[in-house]
């Protein structure tokens, strides 16, 4: 009776402890969650977007360490030949411009001393112009018959007959100019010696109304007056107030001259 009655207690003891441990159940207890059907393909993309990334990371670095790897150690002895062929090159290239400013320099000093020797006198040529000048002038103030009358009085005075001379110079009274012929002479003598010795050192004169076609030249000549002249064209020179001069073919002084204008 007694062991009857434990076992009944440690049954009811043994269901009581099964209810409290097993879970209540609500109404909502059937209800079971429907799995995500989107949760499979994702982790899949997932997957293979990793896969992808992992073998496009290969990819790139194995062509990096195939390339460091396949590249190889500079030479030093290459390098080294690479520069000084480099520092060749510009030493050739500026020796030959050292050489072309040297020939330029040549040809320009050689230009330089040349004309130094063409031109050395021409402040001194320049000078001399007036001292030519005022002896032209003297030349051309001795008018033509007075010069005619006098070599005709020379002529009679070399007759045989002194009587018919003395009787020629007391008549005509043109033996006086003969002094006034010898000084004309003399004085264009003198001028010719001096013209062909500035000629040797290329000074030369010229005349506008001596040129061919007499026009009017603007690197040579200078117009001081214009006047219409008859019978004559436009830019013609007529009247040449005083000649030029040219040194060596430079122009040092131009002729003063006057020119025609009709229109």
């Amino acid at each position: 009776m007694l062991r009857r009655s434990i076992y009944s207690q440690q049954r009811a003891l043994a269901q009581s402890l099964s209810r409290t441990t097993q879970p209540q159940r609500s109404s909502f207890s059937s209800f079971s969650p429907i799995p995500s059907r989107t949760s499979p393909i994702v982790s899949q993309r997932l997957q293979r977007r990793w896969q992808s990334t992992e073998a496009e990371k290969k990819s790139e670095e194995a062509p990096n360490t195939t390339a460091d790897a396949a590249k190889p150690e500079e030479d030093p002895v290459k390098k080294e030949l690479e520069t000084k062929s480099k520092e060749v090159v510009d030493l050739k290239d500026k020796y030959m411009r050292s050489v072309a400013d040297f020939r330029n320099l040549q040809e320009r000093t050689r230009r330089e001393i040349e004309s130094a020797k063409q031109f050395a006198i021409q402040r001194f040529a320049s000078d001399l112009l007036d001292s030519i000048d005022n002896l032209d002038r003297a030349l051309s103030a001795v008018p033509e018959h007075a010069l005619k009358s006098g070599e005709a009085a020379t002529s009679n005075t070399s007759s045989a007959d002194p009587n018919v001379a003395a009787a020629t110079e007391t008549s005509s009274g043109t033996a006086p100019n003969q002094d006034l012929v010898n000084l004309h002479s003399g004085l264009k003598m003198t001028e010719d010696i001096l013209m062909n010795t500035l000629k040797k050192h290329g000074l030369e004169r010229f005349d506008p109304q001596e040129r061919e076609g007499k026009k009017f030249d603007p690197n040579q000549d200078e117009a001081t007056f214009f006047m219409a002249q008859e019978g004559k064209s436009d830019n013609e020179v007529f009247f040449t107030q005083s000649k030029g001069f040219k040194l060596n073919g430079r122009v040092i002084r131009a002729a003063k001259v006057g020119v025609v204008k009709n229109s």
